[in-house]
């Protein structure tokens, strides 16, 4: 019988070739070279089965018909619950969400999302890596005639529209983009890159207009809410609440946020507008002497001591090529277990007015960003080092976003914005849009709200159309992801004031950063002694479905 990190090894080196691609930025992988992503129906049950292997395996591993209990305490006991939450994760994807068989996003994804995350990478295209390119860009047909297989008949109306919008002048686009990177490309691979673009931007038109064609009710259907969160809360994040718990929570947080955002703007009453860098030099310059003052401020009030080789997190220029794709996903390049030692980037615009939520608030205090991003870039370069293989990987987004989350109020409560009001204010709002996209996600999951009555309720906070149908969509094809900011900073919360008095709060934020990959109950349970956040999640996930 295999040990657990035995059995998590060969997991990983499986999920490396067969996880699917997504906008967002922390579960990115690495993938094998010669790789292409494979979503026939043959290849969608060959990871049935598999999975199928790798549960049974693991239930032995376990001590458990189901494994959802684990092995009786011991050292390796968080271990094998993390992969118990892994195994979870690849059957949710496959029965209980099926992506691949109900959302037109998703394949957008899997067909373009490859293709990003080479562009996001800052080193050289030569060798494999601009080979990578061209085997990428000649998949996108292959990928989305697969996607009219699998969706035929299954398709959700919402999602298809929401890919028809998506992919409104892709073609010109992807071009676009690939025009500017065929300078840095060597010869063999620049000569063959325009036939390459035309056949995917070719096929992404014809599948936007198969999107689009009239159907017929059995042709396209309703969106089926996901409904029932136990397996995504309780046995994939492993929390402790029912999702009208987790409701409650993100209220009473969007009244607390509120609150404090209205203070705020007594305080800072007849507050000038803002002014932004006049030039993408200066926010950069801006940023890197706001990091080296971030992480001052960190250590100097007692609240993180980071290891002096610890990478930085630098903002650069948004590169001609990545301009047009930065829809496809985050634009930055985090780096990877592979390349942990090296300086993570987040590619940014020209600063302007109009520029949408987000990229704003970078353009206006790198500090917003350094104090979620920024985290995302430590946490992970810690996390990827970690002495124990199996903690290197992600496993959901509630610890991951929960600690940056968590590090934005802390940076606020501490006095870091004190010389910022417009900054202050963001944080603010920051606040509010994190617990109303934890109500946004169960709304959405349930059937409670649809997609534009949620991008409705977005934009109340963000006051960017654009950006709030994007999170709609993402929420409403992820459920679970959206209320991971809120849930995490919690549970993060009540770790703190459950602390031993002997605890200074610099060294638990620097084991949580290293542990930052763990599942908060787990460490929970490692850190305080106490597994009853572990326990009640396992009582209300009940009996496992059969497969």
């Amino acid at each position: 019988m295999k040990t657990t990190a035995e059995l998590a090894e060969e997991f990983w080196a499986w999920r490396e070739e067969t996880q699917p691609d997504s906008g967002d930025d922390l579960p990115r992988v690495e993938r094998p070279s010669g790789w292409v992503a494979d979503w026939s129906a043959e290849a969608v049950r060959e990871q049935r089965r598999r999975l199928g292997e790798f549960e049974a395996e693991f239930a032995k591993s376990a001590g458990s018909p189901s494994g959802a209990a684990g092995p009786p305490e011991g050292p390796d006991a968080v271990d094998s619950r993390l992969l118990g939450s892994a195994l979870a994760r690849v059957r949710w994807e496959l029965d209980h969400l099926r992506g691949w068989q109900r959302n037109p996003c998703f394949y957008i994804d899997q067909a373009l999302g490859p293709l990003y995350c080479l562009l996001l990478d800052r080193r050289p295209f030569a060798g494999e890596r601009a080979e990578a390119v061209l085997r990428q860009l000649r998949r996108v047909p292959a990928t989305l005639r697969h996607a009219r297989e699998n969706l035929a008949g299954h398709a959700e109306r919402p999602f298809a529209r929401s890919a028809v919008r998506k992919l409104d002048g892709v073609e010109e686009r992807l071009t676009t983009s690939m025009r500017a990177l065929a300078p840095q490309l060597p010869p063999d691979e620049a000569r063959a890159l325009p036939e390459a673009t035309e056949a995917a931007a070719r096929a992404l038109a014809d599948y936007r207009n198969w999107l689009a064609a009239p159907r017929t009710e059995a042709d396209f259907t309703e969106r089926a809410p996901v409904g029932d969160l136990r397996h995504f809360l309780h046995r994939v994040a492993l929390l402790p609440h029912r999702p009208e718990r987790i409701r409650e929570m993100a209220r009473q947080e969007w009244d607390r946020s509120t609150a404090l955002e209205k203070v705020l703007r007594a305080r800072h009453r007849d507050l000038p507008p803002a002014v932004l860098p006049s030039t993408s030099a200066e926010q950069i310059a801006r940023q890197q002497a706001a990091e080296r003052e971030t992480r001052a401020f960190l250590a100097d009030r007692g609240l993180f001591r980071d290891p002096r080789d610890l990478r930085r997190y630098r903002f650069v220029d948004m590169p001609a090529h990545l301009a047009p794709l930065t829809w496809l996903g985050v634009p930055d390049d985090l780096t990877s277990i592979g390349r942990a030692d090296e300086d993570a980037v987040r590619y940014v615009p020209r600063p302007h007015p109009g520029l949408p939520y987000f990229p704003y608030a970078d353009a206006l205090d790198p500090r917003l960003g350094i104090c979620h991003e920024g985290v995302h870039a430590q946490q992970l370069a810690l996390s990827w080092q970690h002495p124990n293989p199996v903690r290197r990987r992600f496993y959901d987004s509630t610890p991951n976003e929960g600690i940056a989350f968590h590090q934005e109020e802390l940076l606020l409560s501490a006095g870091l914005f004190d010389d910022a009001p417009h900054s202050a204010l963001t944080i603010a709002g920051f606040l509010r849009l994190r617990a109303l996209r934890a109500e946004v996600d169960i709304g959405l999951a349930t059937g409670d709200l649809t997609i534009e009555e949620a991008t409705d309720r977005l934009d109340h906070v963000l006051a960017d159309r654009g950006t709030a149908w994007e999170e709609a969509v993402f929420f409403a094809g992820n459920p679970g992801q959206a209320l991971s900011y809120q849930v995490g900073k919690l549970q993060i919360n009540e770790l703190i004031a459950e602390l031993p008095g002997d605890v200074a709060l610099a060294d638990f934020h620097r084991r949580l950063w290293l542990e930052g990959n763990v599942p908060l109950a787990l460490q929970r349970w490692e850190l305080l002694g106490r597994r009853d956040h572990l326990d009640r999640a396992d009582a209300l996930a009940g009996p496992p479905s059969g497969h």
